[in-house]
């Protein structure tokens, strides 16, 4: 196989995944007012298109991982990739939400781009390379993050639509260059059986949560995903009313950590998890982490707040050493499958932490304590850590998912 093409359309994919959901940043609102009529009407929608998605990803995760390891990586994530641009391209030119919504359903019931990269990642890439190859796709990760607000923001000031139909096409672009270069990564295997259980996205985490180590594993990945879905959807507002930082403050401050993680990811990854292993890194990583959320949470001035970043920064090389360890621990036959799992354990975290993290601020307000939240995030960092500290390192995978 040639890994340099496939690997490149990964981080190519992961970009265009992230630039198409960070585009809708700035742009989002003006659309959907645009097309209600009404900005009370536009939130509420807003509210149910992020709520759909979320919910159908959840639900349909494990099942597109599933198919991943019965037919091969190459056709779930093409037809993923389709779905995206059909709902970007729904975007640019519905006319009524219910269309839009129909079709931002289909767009969150087929989001297994995740999924399927990181089973591909686990198929192509030696088990000692995994750890570096993930923090390259944290960095593509990162660098749609950046660009797709500022994309979005200069795209939409010609007119509204047009970055929803340039991210679109992009999709497409992606998806004819796949079609062509993208080689499948591991042969389908009909004997992985597709049952209404392992459907169940209930029984699929379930499933995955008994197993000793890998359970273990995941849970701490929920720990992670909890903490850094409250940072994210609370920071900007934190900074706002605490710091009383204006707009494009955020806005560069956003960029610039985005830019710096990217960076580091790509660059500082691979030689750290070689020297420290996949499991010290993890609980490294974990440890940087809570103290970057603890630092936020106390920060008394800019000058603290910049360094928290920077601790942030430096501790973003557990989560690639994490998902390695998570790759070693998971049969080659299953990497999609476990991989859905996940997938469906941070949409449940994305679903429902922003709407809980936004009450429980709202009501902080008010006693002038509204960092709490983050020493809140800072604790489930920690207990991912000591999850991961308490977890056997083992090289083999676990025996297989019971599948009846």
């Amino acid at each position: 196989m040639h890994r340099a093409p496939a690997l490149n359309f990964l981080l190519v994919t992961v970009f265009i995944d992230m630039l198409g959901l960070g585009l809708i940043v700035p742009i989002l609102p003006a659309l959907l007012t645009t097309v209600t009529d009404d900005p009370a009407t536009a939130v509420l929608w807003s509210g149910i298109l992020g709520s759909t998605y979320g919910v159908l990803q959840f639900a349909l995760s494990p099942l597109l991982g599933r198919l991943s390891d019965r037919y091969g990586r190459r056709p779930v994530l093409l037809l993923s990739l389709t779905c995206l641009g059909v709902d970007w391209l729904a975007h640019a030119s519905a006319g009524g939400m219910w269309v839009l919504l129909a079709f931002h359903a289909l767009a969150g019931a087929c989001a297994g781009t995740n999924t399927v990269v990181n089973a591909y990642v686990a198929d192509v890439v030696e088990p000692e390379d995994r750890a570096r190859a993930y923090g390259r796709i944290g960095a593509a990760f990162g660098l749609g993050f950046v660009a797709g607000p500022v994309l979005g923001g200069l795209l939409g000031g010609v007119d509204v639509r047009l970055p929803f139909l340039v991210t679109g096409l992009l999709c497409f672009v992606n998806v004819a260059y796949g079609w062509f270069v993208l080689p499948e990564s591991r042969p389908g295997d009909r004997t992985t059986a597709l049952t209404l259980r392992m459907a169940n996205p209930i029984t699929a985490v379930t499933v995955v949560l008994r197993r000793p180590v890998l359970g273990r594993l995941t849970w701490a990945r929920f720990c992670s995903d909890v903490a850094r879905m409250i940072h994210q959807s609370l920071w900007s507002f934190f900074l706002t009313v605490h710091f009383l930082f204006s707009t494009a403050h955020v806005g560069v401050l956003m960029a610039a950590s985005a830019l710096a993680g990217a960076l580091f990811q790509s660059l500082a990854v691979g030689p750290i998890t070689r020297r420290l292993g996949d499991k010290r890194a993890a609980v490294a990583g974990g440890l940087l982490g809570a103290v970057s959320f603890l630092g936020t949470a106390v920060a008394s001035s800019p000058w603290m707040l910049y360094t928290a970043l920077a601790v942030g920064v430096l501790g973003s090389f557990g989560g690639a050493a994490a998902q390695s360890w998570i790759s070693r621990v998971t049969g080659p036959d299953e990497q999609g499958t476990v991989q859905g799992a996940l997938t469906g354990v941070g949409a449940m975290a994305e679903a429902v932490v922003p709407v809980t993290a936004g009450v429980a601020f709202g009501g902080l307000l008010s006693y002038g304590n509204p960092g709490l939240l983050f020493a809140g995030a800072a604790a489930l960092a920690v207990v991912a850590a000591l999850l991961h500290a308490a977890t056997p390192l083992t090289a083999l995978p676990e025996p297989r998912l019971q599948q009846r």
